[in-house]
């Protein structure tokens, strides 16, 4: 059921969220589309897909190259297609930043595996 005061496409992917997802900030994100390189600022993350803010949000539906480096010890770089399932433009005194919602289309195991661990360690209590 959609929540009231919430946009459509808001309440569906509040909806369709199956992982729990984590802030990840991140300077650059390479997107190659064969002819130009995206940069844009990853705000959340998990083993299902992103969220990229960006005033220029790709397309619905469009697919491309994605690669992330996970701040994990040592360096984990993340490579692999993700398809654009929603965006949102920048709205004059909206509470939430432009950008677009991606999935990941072929995430290797591994990557899954420790984008999951790296996720879980971020949502664990601190020790006392």
């Amino acid at each position: 059921m959609n929540e009231p005061n919430l946009p459509e496409f808001e309440a569906e992917q509040k909806n369709l969220r199956l992982a729990t997802r984590v802030p990840l900030i991140v300077e650059k994100i390479p997107i190659e589309d064969g002819q130009k390189t995206f940069f844009g600022y990853a705000k959340n993350i998990s083993r299902g897909g992103l969220f990229i803010a960006t005033v220029k949000p790709r397309e619905l539906g469009e697919e491309f190259t994605i690669e992330l480096t996970l701040p994990v010890k040592p360096k984990h770089v993340i490579r692999c297609r993700c398809e654009v399932l929603w965006k949102r433009h920048y709205q004059k005194k909206h509470p939430h930043e432009p950008g677009m919602g991606m999935r990941f289309l072929d995430l290797a195991d591994a990557d899954g595996d420790k984008i999951d661990a790296w996720v879980e360690d971020q949502v664990k209590e601190p020790s006392e």
